[in-house]
């Protein structure tokens, strides 16, 4: 099995990212022109969404045409009108007959404490963020949905560290590719899936990090209001799968967040999961789901890694190389 970049291994899919590095926010966005069967998988108990209920295995529609990740809280929901119309404006959509209407499910994430609470994505950052979609590399760390993500909020935002945004791709011999993507703004800390070292989380007085565990047998409750979190993701293949199909895909990936995120599904967050398939390959559900949950995985430590710290939130990278110097 290959290891490749991005989610863009995946054909037919393309990712662009708009932020706003001085409010740190913005949105990441996925274009499918020739569009994609789609399932999601809500399991935060505090999300927010967009057009997940046309995603039902019951449900008309079985294609979508994007997929806009964002920050700003329910604000950010705005964005994927952006994606609409520019979608629209190239004629990419669902033909009724008097022109095209594009199907674009969203998720959003809460950063307003980092950065300016009025910083959220709009109409235009989702048009310029989908303007921006292409195939290959993208920046990834504090791009996009990751610019505003932080994790460790277990103790409150102040023992925080930074998140991010981060992508992986698997490729197999018989040439089915499954990719990720994900914007990591979790309550709980990161672990490595394999090791269980933790490399981000809530940091005590000292600078280290703490278990979650602990901070929470400490404390009474949880110091941060519901829905101040959410890990956002897509998981995608290039196999030939039915929405039901797909959504069991995005129902198994959750697994990829079980394995890096410690607590993760807790009432404070709206993690959400969406499935895309670009129908190409055949290949066992299963097997899909199996790697995608391990691409995911992957995805939530790139997001780690690649993340710069900004003010109050250290990065991973920055947390370790002070607690180097702080032994020396």
């Amino acid at each position: 099995m290959g290891n490749f970049q991005n989610i863009t291994d995946v054909p037919g899919i393309k990712v662009g990212n708009e932020e706003d590095s001085k409010g740190y926010t913005g949105c990441t966005v996925l274009v499918m022109e020739n569009g994609a069967v789609c399932g999601v998988d809500v399991r935060g108990s505090a999300p927010g969404t967009r057009e997940t209920d046309l995603l039902h295995p019951l449900n008309l529609m079985e294609k979508v045409h994007g997929i806009c990740l964002a920050g700003g809280s329910a604000y950010g929901l705005d964005a994927a009108s952006g994606v609409m119309r520019f979608l629209e404006d190239k004629g990419v959509g669902l033909d009724v007959g008097v022109g095209v209407v594009p199907i674009v499910p969203s998720a959003v994430l809460f950063d307003l404490p980092v950065g300016d609470p009025l910083a959220r994505p709009d109409q235009k950052m989702g048009y310029q963020a989908a303007s921006n979609a292409a195939q290959g590399h993208f920046p990834l760390g504090n791009s996009g949905a990751g610019c505003g993500a932080t994790v460790g909020k277990v103790a409150g935002h102040h023992r925080a560290m930074k998140g991010g945004l981060g992508s992986a791709s698997f490729n197999l011999p018989n040439g089915l590719i499954v990719g990720a993507i994900v914007a990591v703004n979790a309550i709980g800390e990161i672990r490595y899936p394999n090791t269980g070292e933790v490399i981000a989380g809530a940091r005590d007085d000292l600078g280290y990090i703490r278990s979650s565990l602990e901070w929470m047998l400490e404390q009474p409750e949880i110091p941060l209001t519901v829905g101040t979190n959410t890990t956002i993701a897509v998981v995608a293949c290039n196999a030939d799968l039915t929405k039901s199909q797909a959504t069991k895909v995005a129902s198994m990936a959750h697994d990829g967040l079980a394995r890096t995120i410690y607590p993760v599904h807790t009432m404070y967050d709206g993690d959400t999961i969406f499935s895309l398939a670009t129908g190409e390959v055949s290949a066992s559900v299963d097997l899909i789901g199996t790697l995608a949950a391990d691409v995911l995985a992957e995805a939530v430590i790139q997001a780690i890694l690649n993340a710069e710290g900004i003010v109050n939130f250290p990065s991973s990278k920055d947390v370790r190389k002070s607690l180097r110097k702080g032994r020396e």
